[in-house]
């Protein structure tokens, strides 16, 4: 085989962040050249592959999804900073994992965003995977200045239950600073703000809305919408995406004047992945569950596209893999290797992933290189 190998993993959800997962693979090629590139989909884990790249990791404290302080991460390379809003305003942070529909806010993220303005980001690339809020993107507005107000100028309570009480929108507060920043939306979702494809009917069950509260939720949204436009903000609701992160896409299309990129596309443009390509005899990449949801814009089929274009061969590594050998080959994979065929527990390949996919990768090294 023809020059390095180019490791380029997602992470492997509730195991090993992407850099520890193309770590662990290195480990089991000694000799061999090797290339790391650890990617995101523009959802968590977004910020570490930036940080692995070369980005500087920073801190700010936030307001997690229900109030409580938390400690949130964001990743800056001179005037480019890398937001998360899942380490804001995630599901995985709401306390004892409990769902909270109708009150999680996003006024974490928007506190994020200020942090990245603060420390000098003029391009603000915002991820919104993992979401645990319906709220519009109303949380995020409020912690960049924007006033929301319900009758008789009472405050607005938090979380997508709340905008049922909207009264007034006064966009006038924004911090100035937004209007010469660049915002690129990184979302893969297609989903607009309301109606039955919209934020609150696809994945208000998802954050435990119940059916009766999935319809208050939409009805919230639908009145958020209309008090924004009246504010001077855009008819975007619509728009593919709006409905991204509970609606947090439509707010960023709307009001910071966000542009929109897939996500995979835009974290492998960020951490050099064309770059590190050419020359490259293979690529090995993955996530920790290849299924049928891997071939739809995900990471590891972005990968194997890209290098299908240069004839490079990629392999797939995976937890564990759902998909028939054929239906890889079609869309692209020459091969695909799965903890599981090495260890038959699934728990124990989540636990022990570091240590199993040196072992994996050997494998891999047997049959490819």
């Amino acid at each position: 085989m023809p020059g390095p190998v180019l490791i380029a993993p997602d992470k492997f959800k509730g195991s090993l962040t992407a850099p520890e997962v193309a770590s662990a693979l290195a480990a089991g090629l000694p000799g061999i050249e090797v290339r790391l590139a650890p990617i995101a989909d523009g959802g968590d884990g977004t910020v570490e592959a930036a940080i692995a790249a070369g980005y500087q990791r920073k801190q700010a404290r936030v307001t997690g999804p229900v109030g409580a302080p938390l400690t949130a991460e964001f990743a800056l390379h001179e005037d480019t900073a890398v937001v998360e809003l899942a380490s804001a305003s995630g599901l995985a942070l709401l306390p004892t994992r409990e769902p909270a529909p109708m009150t999680a806010s996003s006024f974490g993220t928007g506190e994020l965003v200020r942090a990245a303005l603060d420390a000098g980001a003029r391009t603000i690339v915002l991820g919104v995977g993992g979401s645990a809020s319906t709220d519009g993107g109303a949380g995020m507005l409020a912690a960049l200045g924007a006033r929301l107000l319900a009758d008789a100028g009472r405050p607005l309570p938090p979380g997508g239950g709340g905008l049922v009480e909207l009264a007034e929108v006064d966009l006038s507060g924004l911090d100035p600073r937004l209007a010469e920043a660049d915002i690129v939306l990184a979302s893969d979702v297609d989903n607009p703000l309301l109606g039955e494809r919209g934020a609150a009917h696809v994945y208000g069950p998802q954050k435990g809305a119940d059916p009766t509260q999935v319809r208050l939720l939409d009805a919230a949204l639908r009145s958020w919408a209309g008090a924004l436009m009246r504010a001077g903000g855009r008819d975007v609701a619509a728009e593919a995406g709006a409905g991204a992160a509970g609606g947090v896409g439509y707010a960023a299309l709307a009001v910071l004047g966000a542009r929109q990129r897939a996500g995979a596309d835009l974290v492998l443009e960020l951490v050099g992945f064309d770059a590190a390509l050419p020359g490259s005899g293979l690529v090995l990449t993955g996530e920790g569950s290849v299924d049928e949801q891997t071939l739809h814009g995900k990471g590891p089929i972005v990968v194997a596209r890209r290098a299908g274009e240069l004839g490079i061969p990629t392999v797939a590594v995976a937890g564990r893999c759902s998909l028939a050998p054929e239906r890889l080959r079609e869309a692209g994979f020459a091969d695909v290797f799965a903890l599981t065929e090495i260890e038959p527990d699934p728990q124990r390949c989540i636990r022990e992933a570091a240590s199993l996919l040196p072992v994996l990768a050997g494998e891999i090294a047997g049959k490819w290189v």
